[in-house]
């Protein structure tokens, strides 16, 4: 799965994890940093990307239009970019599996405990 970082994580997750996420990008590298969130949205969709993020207006998004693209909500609250990539290399296999869902457009991390 290729993932678009949004703005409020840390560009460097970009080659931290590009072992198990390659061809993932940030959007401060594609200069959508300060980009309204329907663009970043657009370019995802467009590029077969999922949105990772901390915020929940992607998730609201995706849960009005669906997917592609398909987002990765985190909630974490202030942590170190350590934290971040830790949970996503800890839920690797959960994020493949999203990936094949057909019927899910957003994925909770880390997932709530009735999800279990």
């Amino acid at each position: 799965m290729r993932l678009l970082f949004d703005h409020n994580l840390s560009p460097t997750l970009v080659g931290r994890l590009a072992d198990w996420f390659p061809d993932s990008n940030h959007v401060f590298h594609l200069r959508l940093h300060e980009a309204d969130d329907l663009v970043i949205w657009e370019h995802a969709k467009a590029n077969g990307f999922a949105i990772v993020t901390k915020d929940s207006d992607f998730t609201d998004r995706s849960l009005l239009l669906g997917h592609p693209p398909k987002v990765i909500r985190l909630h974490l609250g202030n942590c170190t970019t350590d934290a971040v990539e830790a949970l996503l290399r800890n839920h690797y296999a959960i994020i493949a599996a999203f990936e094949q869902e057909s019927e899910r457009s957003c994925l909770h991390l880390p997932p709530a405990p009735w999800h279990h």
